[in-house]
């Protein structure tokens, strides 16, 4: 059974939230390691704000890479049905030969760090002509008000938002542009017992 992604409860926990809606994505909820949980929520929410206070200032790019590698080495030990990959500066794009839109058509999710006001967690799951199937985990009932963001109200086990491409690859500090290219990150993660083979994939542009 597939659960509905959830929403961060609090100012800061983007990150673990993401993460684990990228398993409830990808997993159904009676496949999903209790290990896996315990141990994102360890390592995520690791910096701390101006003022010395922990997780005030949510999770790093140092804790998602870590957990990428975590996951494929419990995946290796465990013999579960995961694989993580990481992407960085001008890897992480949406277009035509972008890998984050092939791993999306081969079934696999993305947690994308971008720009909500400050640095955000946000998850894609599927990819159109020119957008993205995203689930942000920010509660933000108005959205913002940019017609190449389009909330979506029936699809709690996949997305919240579609978003249009251009508005990701924006240098900007926009809400979800994905900034600088040389400070971009993200994972890949891929359920290998449901991958879909990507030599028979086409672009759907």
């Amino acid at each position: 059974m597939k659960n509905p992604l959830s929403y961060q409860i609090t100012e800061y926990d983007c990150g673990p939230t993401t993460l684990c809606n990228a398993l409830s994505f990808l997993y159904d909820r009676e496949d999903i390691r209790p290990e896996v949980i315990k141990f994102i929520n360890l390592y995520c929410m690791d910096c701390f704000d101006a003022t010395g206070e922990p997780c005030k200032n949510g999770t790093s790019p140092f804790a998602m890479t870590f957990l990428a590698n975590w996951l494929n080495h419990f995946s290796q030990m465990k013999k579960w049905p995961v694989r993580c990959e990481v992407l960085t500066a001008d890897e992480v794009y949406l277009g035509q030969s972008s890998r984050i839109i092939a791993a999306l058509q081969q079934g696999g999710a993305a947690v994308v760090r971008l720009h909500l006001d400050c640095e955000h967690y946000v998850l894609l799951t599927g990819a159109g002509e020119d957008t993205v199937d995203v689930f942000d985990p920010y509660y933000w009932p108005d959205a913002c008000h940019d017609p190449r963001v389009q909330p979506v109200h029936d699809q709690p086990t996949r997305m919240n938002r579609r978003i249009h491409w251009d508005v990701f690859n924006t240098e900007g500090m926009g809400h979800y542009n994905m900034g600088v290219k040389a400070k971009r990150e993200c994972v890949l993660l891929f359920n290998t017992a449901t991958r879909q083979d990507g030599e028979t994939l086409e672009y759907s542009i």
